[in-house]
């Protein structure tokens, strides 16, 4: 991890995953499962997080968006894409609502904390392994 990323993970009100993540644990996840199930089960785990709630769902785009005003107020999308049959990713961009420059890394323990529930509920594939679908095709 360089200096940049070192500073950009303490001093940031935003944390997004992505397929090349310097930190494994923010790195794009997939599951075996269909882009509507995966869908349907993180709608169901958000709505039983006590405080979230689900402002809109977009099944064409394949995104979930979520606001939190308990607590710290956070925004949150939920990207679902669906990579090829039964395998789909995604992804979590999550902004804290903070008059600092900062939430001390609140953003990222909310994803650390969503990535452990999905991977409880549904069948976990692997982090970052975009790349390695493309092959063979």
């Amino acid at each position: 991890m360089g200096f940049k990323d070192t500073v950009q993970k303490y001093m940031s009100a935003h944390t997004e995953t992505r397929e090349n993540h310097v930190d494994e644990k923010l790195k794009t996840h997939y599951y075996k499962s269909t882009k509507e199930k995966v869908m349907a089960e993180v709608e169901a785990m958000i709505n039983q997080k006590k405080g979230f709630k689900v402002k809109s769902t977009s099944p064409e785009h394949g995104e979930i968006i979520v606001r939190s005003d308990q607590g710290k107020k956070i925004f949150m999308v939920i990207t679902v894409i669906m990579v090829r049959p039964y395998r789909t990713a995604v992804d979590f961009a999550v902004t804290t609502d903070t008059p600092l420059f900062t939430d001390f890394g609140y953003s990222r323990k909310i994803i650390y904390e969503q990535y452990k529930n999905l991977n409880g509920r549904l069948t976990f594939v692997g982090t970052g392994i975009g790349d390695n679908l493309t092959q063979g095709f």
